[in-house]
């Protein structure tokens, strides 16, 4: 309630209630408006500005959200990386690694292929980057698939190179006699005039002369099958199965240096050269067996010998001369 002011009259000797005037009481209505709506016009102002002036919670989940981009956006780039370098090692796996140990490459469909069934990713819709969130993960569980694939594969291709390995290892590459020892390459396989009738016939393996003693090596890894002279003009003998359907024989020794069941290396000495059984003069007969066929051993020569020295040594096994044995 409004204070009442009062003046004192001298004429009457007595007190009077003081009116205010009418323009002074509507320029105090519309000072207080005028400050209402000043102090309205500044309280809209301040409450605009808060939404651009951020409290601490709100810069610190700002932050976290700049991070959480900047963390994607590398792990995105890193899925690259990864995505390039397996489809090079795919490409090279497909291409050379199981081109050369002669398997089946893995199909683009079977490398590629996504996960069927449920919803995989149902928990990761309904929020703002759902649809990032989702491809990311897609991404990243298809490149884990592809790697256990390509392991798998590795895996399958280590176990081929050791096969291979196994089969190089094998196959009776070398000559019985070295160079330094052989007097020369006597008789080629082929038809050849036997020492003994004149006759001509097919001679069935390689002569080697060398001097009596000299020593004869396997020709492959294997496993020693046969050591005697039980069979018929190879007199003393040695018989190698090196697997593979390969079988390598070495007759007419002296003496053996190997039994029965031994295991042994390419270049392992085995026995010494000789004249036993049905032999015209010291020398190894060499044969090659696969599959059980007989074939011409001057084929597989190229772990021991230079492209001149193969060369001359196919000269002189395409001669139709007397053999040996």
């Amino acid at each position: 309630m409004s204070k009442v002011k009062y003046y004192y009259d001298p004429d009457t000797l007595s007190y009077r209630k003081i009116e205010p005037k009418k323009s002074k009481k509507y320029r105090n209505v519309f000072l207080f408006l005028l400050g209402s709506a000043l102090f309205g016009f500044l309280g809209l102002i301040i409450l605009l500005n808060t939404r651009w002036v951020n409290t601490p919670k709100e810069l610190s989940l700002e932050r976290e959200v700049r991070n959480y981009e900047l963390q994607f956006d590398i792990l995105s780039r890193k899925m690259d990386q990864m995505e390039q370098v397996l489809g090079n090692i795919e490409d090279r796996d497909n291409n050379i690694y199981r081109l050369y140990f002669e398997a089946n490459p893995i199909p683009e469909e079977q490398r590629r292929a996504g996960f069927g069934g449920i919803n995989r990713y149902k928990d990761l819709e309904g929020f703002n980057n759902s649809e990032i969130i989702i491809d990311a993960t897609k991404r990243l569980d298809i490149i884990q698939k592809e790697m256990v694939i390509q392991s798998k594969s590795l895996d399958e291709i280590a176990k081929l190179a050791e096969e291979k390995e196994k089969l190089l290892a094998s196959i009776p590459a070398i000559q019985p006699v070295s160079n330094e020892d052989l007097t020369r390459m006597a008789s080629g396989y082929g038809w050849r005039s036997d020492p003994f009738t004149k006759a001509r016939k097919m001679h069935w393996g390689m002569d080697f002369t060398a001097p009596r003693g000299t020593p004869i090596y396997a020709s492959g890894d294997g496993k020693i099958v046969r050591a005697d002279n039980r069979s018929s003009g190879y007199g003393k003998h040695v018989r190698i199965d090196h697997g593979y359907g390969y079988i390598s024989l070495y007759g007419h020794m002296s003496k053996y240096n190997v039994t029965v069941g031994q295991k042994v290396k390419r270049g392992d000495l085995i026995g010494f050269v000789g004249s036993t059984g049905r032999s015209e003069a010291p020398h190894v007969h060499y044969e090659v067996f696969k599959d059980g066929e007989r074939i011409n051993p001057i084929n597989f020569y190229y772990g021991s010998l230079s492209a001149e020295e193969f060369e001359n040594m196919l000269r002189l096994a395409n001669q139709e001369n007397q053999s040996l044995d």
